[in-house]
């Protein structure tokens, strides 16, 4: 298996990448016969979009996929890890592996979506105390705030400062992972910016509003 070992840190990263490229909005939209959701609204392949057609089911479906897709690779490296080597790095490289997949989907063509649901279920593939605090951030202000771009935006920003406060407390947190989680929140602040030029105008659209 030595010999051999140096193959699993890459092949974890590649499958993470492959389910990170399957984009359930648009699976999800396809399969209950709504429209594409590349189509109306902002055109973003999210579960945010998705619940500007009405359809709340398939929103809900879209968000947990999209978080699972992210969540369950890491998971599996997090329990099986260790009998075949793998570090801290191949955690941060498989997070960030499932990340780029949603943003850039070899099945579709390279254009995915923002990243949200996918980022908040890497956090929770990493620990589940920083899924949990990741995600309530979310919730917290997307509920005063009514605007899903802020909430992302607050919790993308806080998710790497939660891991390393809680550094010896929670978990121990690795420099690669922190690495990791530093990149995640500056690429879904990039895939952010017509957003913030929207909530400095006060033009952006709040949750719950159709197209």
């Amino acid at each position: 298996m030595d010999a051999y070992a140096w193959w699993f840190g890459p092949l974890a990263a590649l499958l993470a990448y492959l389910a990170g490229s399957l984009s359930f909005a648009v699976i999800v939209s396809r399969l209950m016969h709504l429209d594409d959701p590349r189509s109306y609204g902002s055109g973003n392949p999210g579960a945010t979009n998705v619940l500007r057609s009405g359809n709340k089911i398939a929103a809900a479906l879209t968000l947990l996929f999209d978080g699972l897709k992210a969540f369950i690779p890491l998971w599996c490296v997090q329990q099986y890890g260790a009998e075949f080597g793998l570090s801290g790095g191949t955690v941060a490289a498989v997070a960030m592996a499932a990340f780029i997949g949603h943003l850039f989907p070899v099945f579709f063509k390279f254009k995915g979506g923002k990243g949200v649901a996918t980022a908040i279920g890497a956090s929770f593939g990493i620990h589940p105390l920083l899924g949990v605090a990741t995600g309530l951030t979310w919730l917290i202000i997307a509920y005063f705030f009514r605007y899903s771009s802020l909430a992302a935006l607050v919790a993308a920003v806080f998710t790497p400062v939660y891991y390393l406060l809680c550094d010896g407390v929670a978990w121990r947190s690795e420099p690669a992972v922190t690495v990791a989680l530093g990149l995640i929140a500056g690429l879904l602040l990039w895939r952010h910016k017509a957003n913030i030029g929207r909530l400095i105008s006060g033009s952006e659209p709040r949750i719950g509003r159709k197209s």
